[in-house]
């Protein structure tokens, strides 16, 4: 009898030591990507400017990065919002607010991929973009113009900042992008996806949200890190109760329990 507890007692030691080693940091969550204006970590700021005000308790930008934000001609990528005319506020404020998701929100790991640019080593791919966020973008935007469907490249840069590309029409951005789904993913070349899933869901990226109430891109971010871990590509709609007690178990537990219970004394493993 007295063998067996102790050599439980020695396997939960073994065990309990493993958890404490155990990093909890998942290195898809609560970070920056590598790119041109991203702090190396994210963490508060005193303030933050209009509209990039929601991160300011945790963020990827600095203040002024987040004021650049919100110029006509900002010194952040010299893009000129108003290449067909003037773009109406309404409208230009989905852009402003997209800058903010993408230069201060540290939720963004489970999409972080590599670029080929100059100018960033790593972009973001796919970000699930709530429905309601993607649908007002579109509707405060549809009455503007524009003369590209894809604005990460193939404009004239000849005089320093973006011009249409010759030979190009402004047309309606409702002709250029006939719905939501084609704005939002489209216009940074697959950055954002399109989904169904609404505000509040733990399953889609929002791109605008009420600080007062905390950030919801957190739990999303986790959501996906832990899909991305636990299942291979194909799995899409996986639920998060399956294996749920495999993933519980930390890593070196799972490594070390053979080691533990090799190191019960034999008479633990006989009658006692």
């Amino acid at each position: 009898g007295l063998a067996v507890g102790m050599g439980l007692g020695q396997a939960l030691l073994v065990l309990s030591a493993a958890c404490a080693v155990m990093p909890a940091k998942d290195p898809l969550l609560n970070i920056c990507m590598d790119a041109k204006h991203h702090k190396t970590k994210p963490g508060p700021e005193g303030t933050l400017h209009g509209q990039c005000a929601p991160w300011k308790d945790n963020a990827c930008c600095t203040a002024n990065t987040s004021s650049e934000a919100h110029k006509d001609q900002s010194n952040l990528y010299n893009f000129n919002w108003n290449h067909c005319g003037q773009m109406p506020p309404k409208c230009k404020r989905h852009f402003i607010q997209d800058t903010c998701l993408y230069e201060c929100s540290p939720n963004l790991g489970p999409w972080i991929d590599q670029a080929d640019s100059s100018w960033r080593q790593e972009r973001i791919l796919h970000v699930p973009l709530c429905k309601e966020d993607c649908e007002e973008w579109w509707e405060d935007c549809k009455d503007y113009v524009t003369c590209k469907e894809n604005w990460h490249k193939g404009w004239n840069w000849a005089t320093g900042t973006n011009r249409c590309p010759w030979g190009s029409m402004c047309r309606p951005f409702s002709h250029v992008f006939p719905r939501p789904k084609d704005l939002c993913e489209k216009i940074w070349s697959n950055s954002y996806k399109y989904t169904t899933e609404p505000r509040g869901s733990g399953r889609c990226i929002q791109m605008w949200f009420d600080p007062a109430q905390g950030n919801p891109n957190v739990v999303v971010a986790k959501y996906y890190a832990w899909k991305k871990r636990s299942s291979p590509a194909g799995m899409e709609n996986l639920s998060p109760e399956t294996d749920k007690a495999v993933y519980a178990l930390p890593w070196p537990v799972l490594v070390l329990l053979p080691l533990a219970l090799v190191m019960i004394p034999d008479g633990a493993r006989g009658h006692g």
